[in-house]
């Protein structure tokens, strides 16, 4: 499998996470880079840029960089999976703490 079946396998993944989440998704246009054609595309989470990476040795830094400069003035975050492990999300911190202070009740303890 080359690198860009390898991706579009990965953002299927993440887009098939999003639906079992209860998200609408679907991949996003795959050929021009930047803020009209993430790696997938969410209804609900319009105002999030999702880069995918699918890879054994991910350069995070570089992903997020990636992100960043592709998201615009949208929030952004790398949603990232290797070979038989569970998505892991990463993001910038600002954003990390923007979720939190708005109601993730679900980490609250009772």
């Amino acid at each position: 499998m080359n690198a860009r079946q390898k991706g579009a396998r990965g953002e299927r993944l993440w887009r098939d996470e999003l639906r079992e989440a209860g998200f609408t998704a679907r991949r996003g246009q795959q050929f021009a880079g930047g803020t009209d054609s993430p790696d997938v595309i969410c209804e609900e989470l319009s105002n999030l840029h999702m880069e995918v990476k699918f890879v054994q040795a991910l350069n995070l830094d570089a992903a997020c960089a990636q992100a960043e400069r592709d998201a615009g003035k949208k929030s952004w975050i790398v949603a990232h999976k290797k070979n038989n492990k569970t998505w892991k999300v990463t993001m910038d911190s600002s954003l990390f703490f923007q979720l939190l202070r708005e109601g993730m009740d679900c980490l609250k303890r009772s």
